[in-house]
């Protein structure tokens, strides 16, 4: 409870804790942000997937993901997705990029895993269309 330990995978290093709430010292990362790392990052590698095969011209992204508090009934996940196009984009990249954001949800592994135990998990995002830069 007082103490910290260290997990580590193929590509993973990480101090892990019990967070401060929980009687422990804080001093890592807790179950809960594991758990949300693993759904975020599964989301986002599965929509940049989806954009690349679809030659998209992604000039960014970026992903907020928040998760209830997991001692409430209804454990809920929430993914906020931006996705950045490059100017040259046409109406129908920047729908295809739309699209894409639902159906990386569908298509995630691990989002599919959590949503069998009965979390809940939200996508809520935009595209936008950079400006060009004037010369």
């Amino acid at each position: 409870m007082k103490g910290q330990g260290r997990i580590e995978a193929e590509s993973l290093a990480s101090v892990i804790a019990i967070p401060h709430e929980l009687g422990g010292t804080g001093q890592g990362t807790d179950p809960k942000a594991l758990l949300v790392s693993s759904a975020a990052t599964c989301y986002l590698m599965t929509l940049v997937a989806i954009l690349q095969n679809r030659k998209l011209p992604v000039d960014g992204l970026t992903l907020e993901s928040e998760a209830s508090d997991p001692k409430e009934a209804g454990f809920t996940i929430g993914h906020q997705i931006t996705v950045n196009l490059l100017p040259e984009a046409t109406q129908e990249q920047v729908d295809a990029a739309g699209s894409a954001l639902q159906q990386a949800d569908k298509a995630c592994f691990i989002g599919n895993l959590l949503k069998k135990a009965d979390i809940l998990i939200s996508v809520e995002g935009s595209v936008s269309v950079a400006e060009s830069a004037e010369t």
